[in-house]
């Protein structure tokens, strides 16, 4: 069993156990605030099974429907779990309206703050491994999945803190309150995730990767390779894909074009903490190049090298060649 899995369905046996411990505690004390909690375990659970299945999905290798992998399945996985949280965060505060005009009676609040209390120590533990192992294996799923599980230790330690001052006051409207709160906190976070499952499935751009890619394209940079343009990077699950226009000199053989562009790709994959695939265009410089291009006797320059022009985000992403324009004073 791979690493993501292990993580996946350590997530999904414990969601089940602390949700029946959360449930146990609903009904010993019929506090409102604790079904709010409970109720969100239920969508701990669901889309850790659904998490499971992404990654089992993901793994799978490229085939003749699916060139590019099945790794987007992990935005649907993230898509999945913003759903069902933004459901729930409704669901919470329709009963929470409710039981403003009919409140519950509560019992043995003590001992459900204290089932609830472990809970959130092991929620808000078990969170921290996963957006750690996540963000080392590069997998959104995984990540997403231990955000959760720290929301949802965030929300069960506000929910402690107001039931134990429910205790102190006597005021009993203040579980709904609590309710009400969580129940807007944990739509929000439903939002957060659907809004971001949203981008990757429509390929929107994510700064940051691009941000990485020009960093190491900058730190490898060759004198051969004039100019690159017309970057896009795409996420399809632990993997990127990447694809460019990089300028050559125009008198560079078949041969030649194709070396570079081989060594462009093993260089940077060499660099880049996450698998990449290149996909290189090839374009042949142009006399407006001569400005900024560094080769060195170059047999067909028109013009001498005045100055370097450099690569970041803002001009490599563009579709067209860099002259005079585009070159730094």
């Amino acid at each position: 069993m791979s690493r993501q899995k292990r993580l996946v369905l350590l997530s999904l046996t414990t969601g089940m156990i602390l949700m029946l411990v959360k449930f146990t505690a609903y009904l010993m004390t019929g506090s409102n605030a604790i079904f709010t909690d409970a109720a969100e375990s239920i969508v701990n659970v669901v889309a850790s099974g659904f998490a499971f299945y992404s990654i089992y999905l993901s793994a799978r290798p490229r085939d003749e429907n699916h060139p590019y992998g099945h790794g987007k399945v992990e935005f649907f996985s993230v898509f999945l779990e913003g759903g069902l949280i933004f459901i729930a965060g409704t669901i919470i505060l329709v009963k929470g309206a409710y039981n403003i005009f009919y409140p519950n009676e509560l019992s043995n609040l003590t001992e459900g703050i204290g089932l609830v209390a472990v809970t959130g120590v092991v929620n808000f533990g078990i969170g921290f491994y996963l957006i750690r192992r996540g963000r080392e294996l590069k997998s959104m799923t995984i990540e997403a999945d231990g955000k959760h599980l720290q929301v949802d230790a965030y929300s069960t330690f506000g929910l402690i803190v107001g039931l134990i001052l429910m205790q102190v006051t006597g005021l009993i409207w203040i579980d709904t309150l609590i309710s009400l709160l969580l129940g807007t906190f944990i739509l929000y976070s439903g939002y957060r995730l659907l809004r971001r499952s949203i981008g990757g499935l429509m390929d929107e751009s994510d700064l940051d990767l691009v941000s990485e890619v020009v960093d190491v394209l900058n730190e490898v940079r060759r004198t051969e390779w004039i100019d690159i343009h017309n970057l896009r990077v795409q996420r399809y699950g632990n993997e990127l894909h990447v694809d460019c226009h990089l300028t050559l000199p125009n008198y560079y053989k078949l041969g030649k074009v194709h070396d570079e562009i081989s060594d462009l790709d093993s260089i940077v994959n060499a660099k880049l903490s996450t698998k990449t695939e290149f996909f290189v265009h090839a374009d042949p410089c142009l006399p407006e190049c001569c400005h900024y291009c560094r080769v060195v006797d170059c047999p067909i320059r028109s013009e001498a090298f005045i100055r370097d022009i450099s690569w970041d985000i803002q001009n490599v992403t563009q579709n067209k060649k860099h002259f005079e324009s585009s070159i730094n004073p």
